[in-house]
C-alpha cells in the first residue's frame, strides 16, 4: 500500500488543475499580452484565474499578482515592504519560527543593517501577541509572521497582533505568509489585517510553479524584477499561463469544497492522533496542530530518519521537517526549545482531502511496528 502523508510539502494536483494545465498547453496557448483573437482568449483565462484565486483568499482579483510560488511572493513582500517603510524606521520584527522563506531574507537584510528581531514561539508553537508587542517600537517598519506553521500547524493569533499593530504602531506594514493557510483555515486578508499575504499553488492540489501576492488596494508596492507590463508593470515577465490556470482551477475546485474539506482532512488527523495513542506508547505531539492538515510528532529516543526510512520501505511518505530543510534538524522544534531526543525523533505527518481513513490506520500499523522493531534492535 502507499500512503502520501506528506501534503505540507506539496500536494497531489487535483483534476480540475491537470485539466486546466493541459487546455492552457494545448488550447490556449497564446500571449495574454498579444491583441489577437489568441491572445484575448489567453487573456480571459489570465483574469478567470486571477477571480478565482482572489476569492479563495477573500479579496478583490485586482489585489492578486501572480508570482512563481510562496518563495518569491515572501520574498518580494519583505524586501518591497521594508524598501517602502525605510523612512519611518528601521525595524523588522518576525519569528524564529518562519519558514526560510521568510527568516532567510530576513537574515539578509538584518546583515544590510536592519534591527530584525526574530521572536521565539511558545511551547505550542505559536507567536504570542505580548511578544509583539515587546517588540513593537515607533520604528518599527514591517511585521512578518506566517499564519499556520509549516512544520506544527500551529496557527498564530494574527487578527488579534494586527489589532496592536494598530494601536503602537500604525504605520508598520503586515505581511502574513498564508501558504499553509489557504484552503485549510478560513481567513480573509481584510479580517486579518494585512496588508501583503503570500500564498502557493501546489499547497492546494495546484501545480508547482505558480503563486500570488495580495497586496492591498491603494498600497503602492515596488516590484523585484523590470521589465514589461504584466501584473500591474510590477512583477513583469510572460504570464507562466498553464501554471497560472492550473492554480485558478485548484483554487475554485477548493473553495467550493472548503468546509467538507477541512472537515474530512481533521477527522483523519484525529483518527491517526487516536491509532497512535493506542499503538504507540510514548509518542508525542510537538506545539498545538491548530490546522486540520498538519501533526508534528515524536518518538523520544528514535531517530527520525530511521523512522522514515523504515515507513518508507513499507510505502509511507512523511517528512522530518519542512522539505527545504533536506534533513537537517527542525529550527522550529529548537525554536520552540524542545529537547534534543525530542528533535531528533519527530517526524511531520500531513494530510489532504485524498487521505483516507484506511491510509491512517496503515500508517498507525506500521510506526507502531517501526518502533517495536527498532526498540527490539537496540537492546
Amino acid at each position: 500500500m502507499n500512503v502520501y502523508f506528506d501534503n505540507a510539502a506539496t500536494t497531489m494536483p487535483c483534476p480540475e488543475a491537470v485539466w486546466a494545465v493541459n487546455e492552457a498547453l494545448s488550447e490556449c496557448w497564446g500571449n495574454p499580452s498579444a491583441a489577437y483573437l489568441s491572445g484575448r482568449r489567453a487573456a480571459e483565462k489570465l483574469r478567470n484565474a486571477r477571480e478565482s484565486v482572489a476569492a479563495a483568499i477573500g479579496c478583490k482579483a485586482g489585489e492578486v499578482y501572480f508570482t512563481s510560488g510562496g518563495t518569491e511572493s515572501g520574498n518580494w513582500a519583505i524586501r518591497a515592504a521594508a524598501r517602502l517603510g525605510r523612512h519611518k524606521g528601521r525595524r523588522i520584527i518576525t519569528s524564529a519560527a518562519e519558514h526560510d522563506a521568510v527568516r532567510k531574507t530576513c537574515e539578509a537584510l538584518a546583515a544590510e543593517g536592519w534591527d530584525v528581531v526574530f521572536l521565539k514561539p511558545d511551547k505550542a508553537g505559536r507567536v504570542s501577541t505580548e511578544a509583539v508587542s515587546k517588540a513593537l517600537t515607533d520604528d518599527t517598519a514591517l511585521i512578518s509572521l506566517m499564519l499556520v506553521n509549516n512544520e506544527t500547524g500551529a496557527v498564530n493569533p494574527i487578527a488579534e497582533i494586527s489589532e496592536l499593530i494598530r494601536e503602537k504602531s500604525p504605520s508598520a506594514l503586515l505581511h502574513v505568509d498564508a501558504v499553509q493557510g489557504l484552503l485549510k483555515v478560513p481567513f480573509t486578508p481584510k479580517k486579518l489585517g494585512a496588508d501583503l499575504v503570500s500564498v502557493s499553488s501546489h499547497k492546494i492540489h495546484g501545480p508547482k510553479g505558480a503563486g500570488a501576492l495580495y497586496i492591498r488596494e491603494g498600497l503602492r508596492l515596488v516590484g523585484l524584477l523590470t521589465g514589461g507590463g504584466q501584473e500591474g508593470s510590477i512583477r513583469p515577465g510572460t504570464e507562466a499561463m498553464p501554471n497560472i490556470m492550473g492554480f485558478g482551477a485548484a483554487a475554485e475546485a477548493g473553495r467550493l469544497g472548503f468546509r467538507e474539506n477541512a472537515s474530512r482532512i481533521s477527522g483523519i488527523k484525529d483518527l491517526v492522533i487516536e491509532l497512535l495513542r493506542e499503538k504507540v506508547p510514548g509518542f508525542l505531539i510537538n506545539g498545538e496542530p491548530d490546522a486540520p492538515h498538519i501533526l508534528n510528532i515524536s518518538l523520544p529516543g528514535y531517530r527520525s530518519e530511521v523512522l522514515m526510512n523504515y515507513l518508507d520501505a513499507a510505502g509511507i511518505a512523511v517528512s522530518r521537517s519542512s522539505a527545504c530543510k533536506r534533513g537537517a534538524r527542525s529550527h522550529v522544534l529548537e525554536a520552540m526549545g524542545l529537547p534534543a531526543s525530542v528533535m531528533d525523533g519527530a517526524i511531520r505527518v500531513s494530510f489532504s482531502r485524498y487521505s483516507t481513513e484506511e491510509e491512517a490506520r496503515y500508517f498507525a500499523e506500521k510506526l507502531s511496528e517501526a518502533a517495536a522493531s527498532l526498540r527490539t534492535a537496540r537492546r
